[in-house]
């Protein structure tokens, strides 16, 4: 895995704001370590999609000087970010990874951006994302795949794959991304690091490239939790409460209940989080509601996308990826008496998962029931099974979708050298022991 020496591996916002304030370093020379990372490392992991220097540079010139006149936006003030490309930055391309959106250039920022910009974050450029985000691989864009840091020939999940390898690989300390069905876990757990999938509506969707309107969620990566956490509360000021509930109450959600999954991957993940919290009880997903959960998420993101895409199957299909062509013609043939049908059936499914958290605070389960596929595989084996690769890179995170509950991945250690990930799970409102049960996991510093 590239650890470029110097640059942002193994270093935390925390760290970084603490440097910027006693005069170890400046946001100028941040953003210099941040574009030549990419320079360095870019040609082969395919991040970015725009990288703007010049503007980069200007605005971290305006950091520096607002520090030294007694200016400072918080802990994220001079802190180089990327920018999912499906998230609109004024002047810069936005593609979506498309080409059907060829030379566009946003007008505005879009309003998690311009919360970026009021913290004092620095937008160095546009990551990749698989096409329109419709995709949980990250290996089909017009700008070509984001490859994975830990081998570069396998995949490094999706959408916000390009987001997921710029801070793995140490391009950036940060990165926002966007989660439908799991698109900043699954990269997050793929790649090794962290990825914060708030509840829903919780970061405005202003400005941001629609995929299924109802599950769209702004998301933030980045190497720990704790720098997610800093990032989020810079967004999002009252978006996580401390309070006095630790020790959460924290059960182990049996994976195998939902979908196949590595038996060594499990064991792997389910270590990680009992070396923080001790034994966990099991519980186990009703076989009724996966299977519900599965066929809702299916129906509405379907045909929110059909929606999405209309004109463009009907004017000019021919710009499509052939894969995502092939998704949006069957998107577009899905009934509308099932997104109905699907739509009536969110509240109540709602309350049966919230039935799970009676007893517990926290959900532990892997994010993704594998490790990363290589790029352009579509099946592979698991537990003695053959299963679509992109149902399983799924299976696991999109039922938080369709209930929009807040959803954290931590890296939880390696499976036969490639990174897993530990998935936590909280109902809305409990955020803070969702951060505190993966800083335990970690042994890291508690949630200030």
């Amino acid at each position: 895995m590239p650890t470029p020496s110097g640059r942002f591996t193994g270093r935390t916002i925390d760290g970084l704001a603490r440097d910027l304030r006693d005069g170890r370093t400046t946001s100028t020379a941040l953003v210099q370590l941040a574009l030549d990372a990419i320079a360095e490392l870019d040609p082969l992991l395919n991040a970015f999609i725009t990288v703007d220097a010049a503007g980069a540079r200007a605005a971290a010139r305006r950091a520096d000087e607002e520090l030294a006149g007694g200016v400072d936006r918080g802990p994220l003030h001079g802190v180089p970010v990327g920018v999912k490309d499906l998230i609109m930055v004024a002047g810069l391309p936005a593609t979506m990874g498309s080409r059907h959106f060829a030379g566009h250039v946003a007008v505005a920022d879009a309003a998690c951006v311009t919360r970026l910009r009021q913290a004092g974050a620095v937008v160095v450029g546009k990551t990749n994302t698989h096409e329109f985000a419709y995709g949980p691989t990250g290996d089909r864009s017009a700008a070509g795949p984001s490859r994975n840091p830990w081998e570069p020939a396998r995949m490094s999940g999706g959408s916000s794959g390009g987001s997921a390898v710029a801070v793995a690989a140490g391009m950036v300390p940060l990165a926002l991304g966007t989660d439908t069905g799991g698109s900043v876990r699954i990269p997050a757990a793929l790649c090794g690091v962290a990825g914060f999938k708030p509840a829903y509506g919780a970061i405005p969707v202003d400005g941001v490239f629609p995929l299924a309107q109802t599950f769209d969620t702004v998301g933030l990566l980045a190497g720990h939790e704790r720098d997610c956490l800093i990032a989020y509360r810079s967004l999002v000021p009252d978006g996580v409460q401390k309070n006095d509930g630790w020790p959460a109450r924290v059960a182990w959600l049996d994976p195998t209940g939902v979908f196949a999954c590595d038996p060594q991957a499990a064991r792997t993940v389910r270590r990680a989080v009992e070396a923080g919290t001790g034994p966990l009880e099991e519980l186990a997903f009703p076989a009724k509601d996966v299977d519900e959960l599965r066929e809702t998420f299916t129906a509405i993101q379907s045909s929110e996308a059909a929606a999405v895409h209309a004109d463009r199957l009907a004017e000019a299909p021919e710009l499509f990826d052939p894969e995502l062509l092939e998704r949006v013609r069957g998107a577009a043939e899905m009934p509308g008496w099932r997104y109905v049908r699907a739509m009536r059936a969110r509240p109540r499914l709602a309350e049966s998962v919230r039935a799970l958290f009676e007893r517990h605070d926290v959900l532990a389960m892997p994010t993704v029931p594998l490790t990363a596929p290589f790029l352009g595989q579509r099946a592979t084996e698991l537990d003695g099974g053959s299963v679509a690769v992109r149902a399983a890179l799924l299976a696991l995170t999109s039922m938080w979708n369709v209930v929009g509950f807040p959803a954290l991945s931590v890296p939880a250690g390696t499976v036969r050298g490639l990174p897993v990930g530990l998935q936590l799970v909280c109902r809305p409102g409990g955020e803070h022991l969702l951060f505190e049960t993966a800083r335990a996991t970690h042994g890291g510093p508690p949630p200030g």
